[in-house]
């Protein structure tokens, strides 16, 4: 049976964690001036606040559970 298909980006975020733990993975994500507007609340009037990236984010994945405790 094949894998549900991600519908979306948060979706696409679990299935991509879901393969990658224990094994080792690096996500690289490079960004050139994106800009988010970030909402206070999830109203129609809600303020928001920007967030400016430009530069380089790394998420890592590794299975701790056969670490020795």
């Amino acid at each position: 049976m094949a894998d549900p298909q991600p519908i979306s980006w948060p979706d696409l975020a679990i299935v991509l964690y879901d393969r990658l733990t224990g094994r080792q993975a690096e996500i690289s994500y490079e960004f050139e001036n994106l800009h988010v507007k970030i909402p206070s609340d999830t109203t129609e009037s809600a303020q928001h606040a920007e967030w400016i990236l430009d530069g380089c984010i790394k998420i890592k994945t590794r299975d701790t559970s056969n670490d020795p405790k």
